[in-house]
């Protein structure tokens, strides 16, 4: 009976491969390596999506999660948290996503919270998931992940009609506020539907009204970094052309390569990266992400998670002008 709910369940709820494919989405190509990075990253996901509703238990879903490639495995838990809210959400069915960040998924709860906003995104308003029960903090890179969604399946909306905002709301916190969230899942899209060609993704960037572009260059930022396929010429370019966003787009590069460190995936381009967009390394960047993480039960009238973002730009601004000052 579990390998008919699979079946169902991958069927009906799941992007097919071809539907990550760059020219099937009307996606940018800068080149056959950025091509080929972004649609790595596609399927992994859809594997590790395809791990969590497949599999027996969650400890049988790890085991496959954690033979994919370093580079990668945050991709497939990412995929894997949009899995185990669709699994737990059918009758009868429970416990998925509890047990993975149980295990070795709290290592990627980042990734794995991105993930449960996709399900959001497929699955009908009464199935989703009691994110009241989720990390106060956290719960907002649900709606990261939902952002991401609807830019990247729903381009034509979200993407190509920057001035149209869509409504949305939900039990986890103020609307204002998750709409900035939504955007900043957005930003991490465009850096695909760009196709990692840093002009292409600054003028969608520029197209959307003034008062989104700093959340929208922070998920750019952060997809830049965790994703990749630039080089330093072209991380350097997008740093210069963010221009007044420039340390919107160094905390986003900061949350990437906070994401990698805890999750022991750190890899080469995320060096290259930290050290263009935040000018550190990606340890030190890390580090300023759990510094200035707020304390649980912090409130306040803006909401901690949006505090956290503003405080890390802010320590990363500071850090920036205290070298230029030493250099002068």
């Amino acid at each position: 009976m579990s390998t008919i709910f699979g079946a169902l369940r991958r069927r009906i709820l799941t992007p097919s491969v071809s539907e990550t494919k760059l020219e099937k989405r009307g996606f940018h190509r800068k080149n056959r390596r950025a091509q080929e990075q972004l649609e790595t990253i596609g399927r992994v996901f859809l594997e590790g999506y395809g791990h969590a509703v497949r599999a027996r238990s969650a400890a049988e879903a790890e085991e496959s999660l954690e033979a994919v490639p370093r580079a990668y495995r945050g991709f497939a838990y990412e995929g894997a948290g949009m899995g185990a809210v669709v699994h737990d959400a059918l009758p009868g069915h429970s416990g998925r996503l509890e047990g993975l960040l149980a295990g070795k998924g709290r290592d990627h709860v980042y990734m794995v919270h991105v993930g449960i906003g996709w399900a959001m995104a497929r699955l009908p308003r009464f199935l989703w998931p009691d994110v009241e029960r989720t990390d106060p903090l956290l719960r907002w890179l649900i709606l990261d992940g939902y952002g991401f969604h609807q830019a990247y399946f729903h381009t034509r909306s979200y993407v190509r009609t920057p001035h149209v905002r869509h409504p949305f709301s939900w039990a986890g916190g103020p609307d204002d506020h998750s709409a900035k969230v939504i955007d900043q899942g957005i930003g991490r899209a465009l850096w695909f539907v760009g196709g990692t060609d840093v002009d292409v993704v600054t003028d969608l960037i520029a197209s959307y009204p003034e008062h989104r572009r700093g959340d929208l260059y922070a998920g750019a930022g952060l997809a830049a970094t965790y994703a990749g396929a630039a080089d330093e010429e072209e991380l350097r370019r997008f740093a210069e052309r963010a221009g007044k966003y420039r340390f919107q787009l160094a905390q986003g590069a900061a949350f990437a390569a906070e994401a990698r460190d805890r999750a022991g995936t750190t890899i080469a381009h995320t060096h290259l990266a930290t050290r263009v967009l935040c000018g550190t390394t990606p340890e030190r960047a890390a580090r300023v992400c759990l510094d200035r993480m707020p304390a649980p039960g912090d409130h306040g009238d803006v909401p901690a998670y949006e505090r956290w973002r503003r405080d890390i730009a802010a320590e990363l601004a500071s850090t920036t002008l205290s070298r230029k000052g030493a250099d002068l």
